[in-house]
């Protein structure tokens, strides 16, 4: 190893050295200063809440202590092909904090804000809420209809901040992010890492739907824009649907061939612990989703 003295000479070379960052630098103890409570926020699905937990010492013995949802201020990916339930269990969401009477900001980049808001009309009937009561708690940002929003993430993000500063905004939906990287993937985890870091800033907790390709496997938490985009954020969700087509999925789902089965798994989470089986998804007639018991119970 070089000497001190060597390495201050070496350094002192270099003349484009840049200057340390000093803000960026903090003990322990400043950070914890900043750090928020974790607490629990029930979601409006039926089924998911009970899958996260925290441990604590009691009597001397770590034990599991149920969360009662995701964590607050937690970032999560939604990740599952077309129709496995990813929109509807935003939509349940959103619906569930703005009828608690918390103000949600939920950017739409796939559908406009009026066919949106249809939608979300619907999930609060059919979780039994008169909409009319809290719809103005919801408040959209409508990418889908203006396209500078989705070309221009600091633009996007300037209007997510007058919304969250105006509105007093605690919850975040984007629905979906992939399309902020639409044909340019290779800025997937760019265009994420601005966003996961803008809703850190702001306190958020936040959902964040992604697509799967039809090549992607089923369960495996990859979307479009690959892995990178699930390791950037706190926790994915894995939505998925099989086929049953063989006497091995007809022995390990208990159903027929021909069944469309439906399947959920959490992938992670940074603030918290969390279930790691794979459960049964169901969707009901009035179009809510609701996590089942694990597969092979």
């Amino acid at each position: 190893m070089k000497k001190e003295t060597e390495i201050t000479e070496t350094l002192k070379e270099q003349k484009e050295y840049p200057e340390p960052v000093k803000k960026a630098i903090f003990t322990a103890k400043q950070a914890l200063e900043k750090a928020p409570e974790i607490e629990g926020v029930s979601t409006g699905i039926e089924g998911l809440d009970k899958l996260f937990y925290i441990v604590t010492l009691k009597d001397g013995k770590l034990i599991n202590q149920p969360l009662g949802g995701i964590p607050a201020y937690s970032v999560f990916n939604i990740t599952g092909v077309s129709d496995t339930g990813k929109s509807l269990m935003v939509e349940q969401f959103a619906v569930e904090q703005a009828r608690k009477g918390y103000k949600v900001a939920f950017i739409t980049v796939e559908a406009p804000a009026n066919f949106l808001v249809a939608g979300l009309r619907l999930r609060a009937q059919a979780m039994g809420y008169n909409f009319e009561k809290f719809e103005d708690n919801i408040i959209l940002i409508d990418a889908a209809s203006y396209g500078s929003l989705r070309e221009n993430i600091p633009e996007l993000l300037s209007t997510l901040a007058y919304v969250i500063q105006n509105y007093k905004v605690k919850f975040t939906v984007i629905d979906s992010v992939t399309g902020l990287f639409e044909n340019k993937e290779m800025l997937a985890r760019v265009v994420v890492r601005q966003i996961f870091n803008f809703l850190k800033k702001w306190y958020q907790t936040a959902l964040l739907v992604s697509q799967k390709r039809s090549g992607h496997e089923e369960l495996t938490a990859e979307a479009a824009g690959g892995y990178a985009v699930g390791h950037i954020v706190d926790g994915t969700m894995v939505l998925a649907k099989e086929l049953v087509d063989s006497a091995y999925k007809m022995k390990l789902y208990k159903k027929e061939i021909g069944d469309i089965v439906r399947l959920f798994r959490i992938d992670g989470c940074r603030l918290s612990g969390h279930d790691t089986k794979t459960h049964f998804l169901e969707i009901t007639e009035t179009g809510l989703v609701k996590i089942l018991e694990p597969i092979g119970r």
